[in-house]
């Protein structure tokens, strides 16, 4: 995820993208498109793990921490799917 980030940062830095077309051109590129795929799949797994174990250790009554649970599972998913959208409507 580090070696994401830098790479992202230090190509705005070189060249920065102004414009809605340059952004999306730039993140239509297929090996930009995989790595924001791998980044975001990181990103929402470590968010996983984190919040889940806080969830489990924290949560009170057991049903409350179903609820929670279920609805993080739900947020994250629903996270992943935008961002999957979001590359393939740049691809076009």
């Amino acid at each position: 995820m580090l070696a994401f980030m830098v790479f992202v940062l230090g190509t705005l830095w070189l060249h920065p993208r102004p414009s809605y077309l340059e952004w999306r051109s730039w993140v239509g590129r297929p090996g930009v498109s995989i790595f924001v795929l791998i980044f975001f799949a990181a990103l929402l797994s470590h968010i996983w793990v984190g919040l889940r174990d806080v969830l489990l250790d924290y949560a009170r009554p057991a049903g409350l921490r179903g609820f929670l649970l279920g609805a993080l599972g739900a947020g994250l998913l629903g996270t992943a799917a935008w961002v999957v959208w979001i590359v393939l409507r740049a691809q076009h």
